[in-house]
């Protein structure tokens, strides 16, 4: 299958330490495509710099075969290509129903946000039932369900999602990846950088493994599921 996004050497520095070494990488429309590592190894600056938040010093990303790389990260969302970000990063003084309209202020959302709400509502009833309630009141899980549907109100065809299970209790955490399953079975491509590895690997379709800014080993998940260093460095067997 074509590959939706492809990353190709692509380097990142924060002043003189490098964060990201040559990193190549393809999420193939449609798939779920998982990165593992340790903390540090470099995870949340490839989103980042996918995102347009940070700028590489090399390398090129391509989304839908046209480069993307150097683009500000409100035409890169606006391109299609949406966040969860690591910590959910609602905003905690406006209302859970706030926070869904922002998600649909980019061009690409405007015409179709009446129904991507309803959409979003009907797939987080939670949300719906708090939908004036304060963003900062939000259990944990409901924080990570409203950053998810805000995502979803502008419409992306790829969501990058940086760990979204921190911080949130085991039983969350199965109705967070669950969320996930399902909307990729719905058609959305996911790029996923999750701390529960063995999890992550289950239901991805692809993955990769960074180590210290470099991409080290790459097969399907479950492929990496049994490998012997991958389950020796990440699962503790």
């Amino acid at each position: 299958m074509a590959a939706l996004l492809s990353v190709q050497d692509l380097d990142l520095y924060y002043g003189d330490a490098q964060a990201l070494d040559r990193v190549s990488l393809e999420v193939p429309q449609g798939e779920i495509v998982a990165i593992i590592g340790a903390n540090g190894a470099g995870k949340s600056s490839l989103i980042r710099s996918i995102a347009g938040i940070e700028m590489p010093r090399a390398g090129t990303v391509r989304f839908k075969g046209e480069t993307i790389s150097g683009l500000e990260s409100h035409r890169i969302c606006n391109l299609g290509i949406g966040q969860v970000a690591e910590g959910r990063q609602v905003f905690p003084s406006l209302s859970v129903l706030e926070n869904l309209e922002i998600g649909a202020m980019i061009p690409r959302a405007r015409a179709n946000a009446r129904r991507a709400l309803d959409e979003v509502l009907a797939m987080f009833p939670r949300l719906k039932d708090r939908s004036a309630q304060v963003a900062g009141t939000l259990s944990g899980g409901e924080q990570q369900m409203l950053a998810i549907g805000r995502c979803l109100m502008g419409a992306p065809e790829l969501i990058m999602f940086d760990e979204p299970s921190l911080g949130l209790a085991p039983l969350v955490v199965q109705e967070v990846l669950r969320t996930i399953h399902l909307l990729n079975e719905r058609g959305l491509t996911i790029l996923l950088v999750e701390q529960n590895v063995a999890v992550s690997l289950k239901i991805s379709q692809r993955a990769y493994v960074l180590e210290n800014g470099r991409i080290v080993m790459s097969g399907s998940g479950t492929e990496l599921l049994h490998n012997d260093r991958v389950r020796q460095a990440y699962l503790g067997l």
